[in-house]
């Protein structure tokens, strides 16, 4: 069955008024909170929440997403189809990794304002996001329903509440895109940024593993805020307080401390930059 998934850094109060939203569209919606802790206008670490879980779901998702600091000024409203799910929220890079990872992509400026409610000027996530992400689920659900598909072909008809993504508006191809995995690799290193910091501590960066282990390899030693850590599989590998660096499940290089809190012992926060040496080098 098709769910609905919501991404924002809108902390614990309103997270209950998209769903409410949702919830007076479509009834039967099945909601799945992917985050609601993203750090306030952080559009790269909300893209990278949405990035690290969106090829477990299936096709027919409606991905909602709001991180959105510029809601209320000419920043367009966004809906995308890629791979079989959809994702809507504001044109400002944070649906683009996501949906780049699960297909191409079709981009559609939201402006049929039949789909809205009252719109205010600083809760579009409410008033805009959430009433399409609602309609273009129903219409997934009643699409994968062989009754109402069979009805709608002997009629010639569709329901007049069947909302495709095509009527949300136009397609369009200048939207503003965002690259999760720009970084710098030398022979000796490679420098990149702080996208993630979990509820653990452990500092996640936009470097690809796959890059990593073009370099070097596990067991090796790399030079990291003036220390040498080891490269390992996995954190018990290390005792309790001792920091590592290891490709987490998200597939982008991890510095974790076993069972402590790397961001705080590191005093590192996200969009800080992280510079890698590799003091043993792997030619493969």
């Amino acid at each position: 069955m098709p769910v609905i998934t919501l991404t924002t850094d809108f902390g614990s109060l309103y997270p209950a008024s998209l769903k409410a939203a949702i919830l007076n569209i479509n009834e039967t919606a099945k909601i799945i909170d992917i985050t609601h802790s993203i750090h306030h206008a952080d559009i790269r670490a909300g893209a990278f929440a949405l990035y690290s879980v969106v090829d477990h779901f299936s096709a027919g998702t409606v991905h909602v997403a709001v991180v959105d600091p510029g809601v209320g000024t000419d920043r367009r409203a966004i809906a995308i189809r890629a791979g079989g799910q959809y994702f809507v929220g504001p044109d400002n890079g944070l649906l683009i990794p996501a949906a780049r990872k699960v297909g191409d992509i079709e981009v559609y400026e939201i402006t049929n304002t039949k789909l809205f409610y009252n719109v205010s000027s600083t809760f579009h996530g409410r008033d805009i996001f959430a009433p399409v992400g609602a309609y273009l689920l129903k219409a997934n659900q009643k699409r994968n329903n062989i009754l109402n598909r069979l009805s709608n072909l002997l009629s010639g008809t569709s329901p007049k509440e069947i909302v495709q993504i095509e009527d949300v508006g136009k397609r369009i191809d200048d939207f503003v895109d965002l690259d999760l995995k720009k970084i710098e690799v030398s022979e000796g290193g490679i420098s990149g940024e702080v996208i993630f910091i979990d509820d653990f501590g452990n500092i996640v960066t936009n470097i690809p593993g796959d890059i990593i282990l073009d370099k070097t390899d596990f067991g090796a030693e790399l030079l990291m805020f003036g220390i040498e850590i080891p490269f390992l599989q996995t954190y018990g590998m290390v005792e309790d307080g001792d920091a590592l660096v290891l490709i987490g499940s998200h597939e982008f290089l991890e510095i974790s401390i076993n069972c402590g809190n790397a961001a705080k012992i590191f005093k590192i926060k996200n969009g800080d930059k992280i510079d890698v040496k590799l003091l043993e080098c792997v030619i493969k």
